[in-house]
């Protein structure tokens, strides 16, 4: 009598039960299948906001996120009746504090910060000077010698007191006014991904107005190819890309905001020393961080400080990375970027390579 032969019976049922560990393994093929991709689009804080999710319900979670950006907006605007910093402003010289939420003392905590590390080239109180240029509104214009003068007197951030007992914020002298567009746009991203991370999103992409920032790498657990925007043209023309995940990549550039006057072109960046737009040989900044907040404020900086101060700043704060173009589209990178940005535009090149 000849013995029956499972084998083929066996193989069969070894295949089943693998396939069904492997998909409750967890795998990332599998779980991609789960997945929704969700992007939306808003103008926020005087910029377009683009959040794209990957999750289970995409759709609530931007809906938060966008509440809290929102939010954000309301309590940090200049020119938003009822902010915070619109309440400063017009309370300017008054010998009491103005009590603000928890979150805009946080962010003018961390302006000030910004402000002591660059010698001032970095200051929340430079709102005189962004209200009398007016650069990227209606009423942009090139203002007289005289009206830059008057307004520096009123820029000095030794004259923002803070109060961390009840949250109160004063201004010493009348007509001194604060603007927290170098920073608020960061302090949002930052939020938002607190908001993913919370939500349990491990990929998502934001982009606050040239404030990228990253949730985890792409679904398929590759990185983020991110463009470098080139400085001589408006957004969504790129000169390079370098390859991201779970960080913030924040520029800063002459090509944001500006108008022409006369045949010269004026930018938005001014230069709290001098009250004129930023004139240091650069022309486009990008901080690698974990912080859009500081990657904001820094880039910022580094674009007013130019190439040798600005790198010596960068240089001196741990985790930090940055991509400056110059003038004559020379790139410069810090150390830790070398060999990882892609040049895209033969018209830029490496400055200090062979």
């Amino acid at each position: 009598m000849k013995r029956k032969n499972n084998y083929p019976v066996f193989v069969i049922l070894l295949f089943i039960i693998l396939m069904i560990a492997f998909f409750r393994s967890g795998s990332p093929q599998y779980n991609l299948k789960k997945m929704t991709e969700k992007t939306r689009t808003n103008f926020l804080m005087n910029t377009l906001v683009q959040i794209r999710v990957y999750g289970e319900d995409p759709d609530r979670v931007i809906d938060r996120s966008f509440e809290r950006i929102q939010n954000i907006e309301e309590m940090m605007s200049r020119t938003l009746a009822g902010s915070d910093i619109y309440r400063i402003n017009e309370n300017s010289s008054s010998s009491e504090f103005i009590p603000v939420n928890p979150d805009t003392f946080k962010v003018l905590e961390r302006a000030l910060f910004f402000a002591e590390l660059t010698g001032g080239k970095f200051d929340p109180t430079i709102g005189p000077l962004v209200e009398l240029w007016g650069i990227g509104t209606a009423d942009a214009r090139v203002p007289t010698e005289e009206e830059v003068k008057e307004a520096l007197s009123l820029v000095d951030y030794r004259k923002l007191i803070l109060n961390p007992g009840d949250n109160g914020v004063k201004l010493l002298l009348e007509g001194m006014k604060l603007d927290l567009g170098g920073i608020a746009k960061g302090f949002a991203a930052d939020e938002v991904k607190k908001i993913l991370k919370e939500e349990g999103i491990e990929s998502a992409y934001i982009n606050l107005g040239g404030n990228v920032m990253l949730v985890g790498g792409k679904p398929d657990g590759s990185p983020w190819k991110i463009g470098i925007q080139d400085p001589r043209f408006n957004r969504g023309n790129v000169m390079a890309s370098i390859e991201l995940e779970d960080k913030t990549i924040v520029t800063s550039g002459n090509y944001e905001r500006y108008f022409e006057e006369d045949g010269v072109i004026y930018h938005h960046i001014l230069d709290p020393e001098t009250g004129y737009p930023a004139s240091s040989g650069i022309i486009s900044v990008s901080i690698i961080c974990d912080s859009s907040l500081d990657a904001d404020a820094l880039s910022t900086s580094v674009f007013i400080l130019g190439m040798e101060k600005g790198l010596e700043l960068i240089n001196q704060l741990e985790g930090y990375e940055a991509i400056i173009i110059t003038d004559d589209l020379g790139i410069v990178l810090t150390e830790g970027l070398k060999g990882k940005v892609t040049l895209l535009n033969k018209d830029f090149y490496f400055l200090g390579s062979d």
